[in-house]
């Protein structure tokens, strides 16, 4: 994932909190988890979720929840460097849970 960086902040069993930092016009590609959700509040810049069939701008301390199994994509097709608070909660936070769609 060349284009986002990831720096984690805090892990439990059940929890696992980090910062994102995706790069101007960069972004994750379009996956689900079945066993964690995320939240993400944005700190700097203007996020593009989709969330489901949802897409939506976030703002600075704004902030989106994605549930165990919806479909989700972050980006940024802003010119300066998106930084994001995710939190992810679950019985299980192995990358192998990653979907990708």
């Amino acid at each position: 994932l060349g284009d986002v960086y990831k720096r984690q902040i805090l892990e439990s069993k059940i929890y696992r909190i980090r910062i994102l930092e995706i790069l101007p016009g960069k972004g994750m590609s379009l996956q689900r988890h079945q066993q964690r959700s995320e939240h993400w509040v944005v700190l700097e810049g203007t996020a593009d979720v989709q969330r489901g069939d949802d897409k939506v701008l976030l703002k600075e301390n704004e902030s989106v929840y994605i549930p165990i199994g919806m479909s989700h994509r972050l980006g940024n097709s802003e010119k300066s460097t998106l930084q994001i608070i995710e939190v992810q909660q679950g019985q299980y936070l192995g990358d192998d849970d990653i979907e990708r769609l």
